[in-house]
């Protein structure tokens, strides 16, 4: 995307926007985390609907691993580390990892 050209004392100015790089969010399967538990922090962090939320934990219980949202850097890396942290304060060893998409 590219603004129009303006110019400022006979400069000619150009200004282009980059759009910034997408990471994905992928929660990963253990044999420890309570169902019920994934499902809350799909519903809570990643704003997920019940259904929707139950449907990827199903996922990430049958296929190891499932994508549970799409963001820039910083919020991909912040949800990572909500997930991390309310893991750690439950006593889970739920894990998600962040990759580029």
């Amino acid at each position: 995307m590219e603004l129009k050209k303006q110019t400022q004392k006979g400069t000619i100015i150009s200004e282009k926007f980059i759009e910034p790089e997408n990471y994905r969010v992928i929660l990963l399967n253990d044999d420890f985390t309570p169902m019920d538990f994934v499902v809350a922090v799909l519903i809570s962090i990643f704003n997920k609907s019940a259904e929707e939320a139950e449907s990827l934990m199903f996922k990430v219980h049958k296929t190891g691993q499932a994508s549970v949202g799409i963001y820039v850097y910083d919020i991909a890396t912040t949800k990572c580390f909500q997930v991390l942290t309310a893991a750690k304060n439950n006593n889970f060893p739920l894990q998600c990892k962040v990759e580029k998409v």
